[in-house]
């Protein structure tokens, strides 16, 4: 099959190049930042250097053909979007609906979208929270997500496109950008792995560290599922979950003060937990039941939190030259 994977020079995104590639698919990648990302993407892939929200999609479209549309491409910063709602929707609702159009008009077989179950079911207390719970968003970001979701409900219905929404927890492993505000392990890991670093100071004072920040009292929990388990999703998805929405993630909680304490043990960083305030816009509580997943695409997660961390800090390692 021809597939278009958007945001495919990204973290998620490079990863399911990857395994559509792997699979023998002829993939090509939509990405306006693909020229500064070169590293992540498979050579077998073509590549577009665009933006979704950009009307020359169209003629792309009509040009290759595409069979399959993953949609990956976004702003994904939650504070971002607190701060910048404007911004959050031009590139998550109007590319969307740019890619939908196109899709519509140039006979896509299937559009899957990469949501976000840590969002659209906002702060419920159904935890691990199902697909059959109301959309619930707190923050633009995840308003975001349930519009493009909505979308995706109206083109089926109008245009007969079909579609999945792979409802992700919160995603990690090897890529990841360290250096945004929607990674945490990638973000803890790379500071973690570059060791010790005394802050200059008076002469005898105790030493000092510069250390990840841990927002709030560190009791925030997640569900960290690894990139290769998500990556497998949307292999999945090419023919199974029509028209449905799916969660993605493992259904185990994380605390932000237990994945200090995982990857303090596995960098071998020195230093001591470091709280800063609270960040807006994040929830306290997010998890996923993967029930549906099991049943709809037959798929479950393979890596465990441990291993997949001990990989993702060894990748960090390697880029950082072995240190």
């Amino acid at each position: 099959m021809k597939i278009l994977v958007t945001g495919g020079a990204g973290f998620i995104g490079s990863h399911i190049v990857d395994a559509y590639v792997a699979e023998g698919h002829d993939v090509a990648v939509v990405d306006n930042q693909a020229g500064a990302k070169k590293a992540n993407i498979n050579p077998k892939a073509r590549v577009f250097e665009m933006d979704v929200t950009d009307p020359a999609i169209h003629g792309l479209f009509a040009r290759e053909k595409f069979d399959i549309v993953n949609h990956h491409a976004a702003q994904v910063s939650v504070s971002v979007s607190v701060k910048d709602p404007e911004l959050d929707a031009r590139t998550n609702i109007m590319g969307a609906i740019n890619l939908l159009r196109a899709s519509a008009s140039a006979g896509v077989r299937k559009f899957i979208f990469a949501s976000s179950g840590g969002t659209v079911y906002g702060a419920t207390n159904r935890l691990p929270a199902t697909e059959d719970l109301p959309y619930d968003a707190v923050s633009p970001y995840g308003a975001s997500k349930v519009a493009t979701e909505m979308y995706l409900h109206v083109f089926a219905a109008q245009h007969a496109l079909v579609y999945t929404a792979l409802r992700y927890s919160n995603v990690y492993g090897p890529r990841q950008d360290p250096h945004g505000e929607a990674g945490v392990v990638a973000i803890f890991a790379e500071k973690m792995l570059q060791g010790a670093k005394p802050v200059a100071g008076e002469a005898g004072q105790a030493q000092r560290y510069v250390a990840p920040v841990i927002f709030g009292d560190g009791e925030c929990m997640r569900d960290y599922v690894f990139v290769a388990d998500v990556a497998r999703a949307s292999v999945l998805a090419l023919g199974k979950g029509d028209n449905d929405a799916v969660n993605i993630g493992t259904g185990r909680r994380t605390s932000t003060n237990e994945l200090f304490r995982l990857l303090k043990s596995l960098t071998g960083y020195p230093g001591p937990e470091q709280h800063g305030p609270d960040r807006p816009g994040d929830l306290k509580d997010s998890c996923l039941a993967n029930g549906k997943a099991a049943r709809v695409l037959g798929w479950a997660p393979k890596v465990e939190i441990e291993e997949g961390f001990r990989q993702t800090v060894d990748w960090f390692r390697r880029k950082a030259g072995g240190r």
